[in-house]
C-alpha cells in the first residue's frame, strides 16, 4: 500500500543558495529536494518516520530577482559571554560593527507541487496510515511545529493538500547541473548532490547521488 503525498506550496520570494557562492548569495533554479524535506518536517516530524522526496513539479517560470538585505557578520556565542553579566550573550543589529548589507538573487513568486513519500524508522510508534492521516489533516488545517520557509526564514511558505497536480509551462528536457540533494548527517555532515534535469517541468530526486 503506498503512503505517498502531494504537497501545493508557493510563496513570494525564495532563495535556495548555491554552496559555491560564499558572500553574495544566488540561489539554484529550483527548489533543492533537502529545501522539499525541510517543509514537510516542518509541518509534520516524528522519530518513527523519515521523509523521502520523490518528484519536485515546477509550477511557475524561473525569474530572478537582485535584493539587498540588511544582515549580521557574526554569531552570538555563550563562549564569549562574560557570566557576571558584563558582557552579555547577545549581539545587537543596530551595531554598525555588526550589521552589514548583502545582495542576494533570489527567485521570485515560486510554486511547486512536492511529491514525497515516508518511511519507517523501526520505532515501536510503526503505524503508518495513522502517520499517514496526521499529516493530511494538519495540512488542511494549516498547521505547522514551525512556519515552513524557502531556505530563508524572511520567505514564508504557503502550502495546501494537493490531490490533482496543475498543469506546468514547461516542455522538454532541461539540464539545470549538480545541485544539493541532502545532508548526509551519518556521515559527519557530508553535502550530497545530484544531476537535476527538468523533464517537462518535473524534476526527478530520486537518482543517484555523489558527495
Amino acid at each position: 500500500m503506498s503512503y505517498g503525498i502531494k504537497l501545493r506550496v508557493w510563496g513570494e520570494y525564495a532563495l535556495f543558495t548555491r554552496p559555491e557562492m560564499k558572500v553574495e548569495r544566488v540561489s539554484y533554479d529550483v527548489m533543492t529536494p533537502s529545501a522539499a524535506r525541510g517543509i514537510l518536517e516542518a509541518i509534520y516530524w516524528k522519530p518513527a518516520i523519515r521523509w523521502v522526496i520523490e518528484r519536485i513539479h515546477i509550477l511557475q517560470p524561473v525569474r530572478f530577482e537582485n535584493i539587498r538585505r540588511n544582515e549580521v557578520a557574526k554569531r552570538t556565542s555563550i563562549n564569549n559571554a562574560d557570566m557576571q553579566g558584563e558582557k552579555p550573550a547577545c549581539i545587537f543589529a543596530d551595531d554598525p560593527k555588526t550589521r552589514q548589507q548583502r545582495a542576494s538573487m533570489v527567485l521570485r513568486n515560486v510554486e511547486y507541487v512536492i511529491e514525497a513519500h515516508f518511511e519507517l524508522t523501526g520505532s515501536n510508534y510503526a503505524n503508518p496510515g495513522k502517520h499517514l492521516a496526521i499529516f493530511e489533516r494538519r495540512v488542511k488545517k494549516g498547521q505547522c511545529f514551525h512556519r515552513p520557509y524557502f531556505g530563508c526564514r524572511e520567505f514564508p511558505v504557503n502550502f495546501e493538500w494537493c490531490d490533482e497536480i496543475p498543469a506546468t509551462p514547461f516542455s522538454g528536457e532541461q539540464d539545470l547541473g549538480y545541485i544539493l540533494h541532502d545532508i548526509d548527517f551519518a556521515n559527519n555532515m557530508t553535502p550530497c548532490f545530484f544531476r537535476a534535469v527538468m523533464q517537462n517541468g518535473i524534476i526527478n530526486c530520486r537518482q543517484e547521488v555523489v558527495t
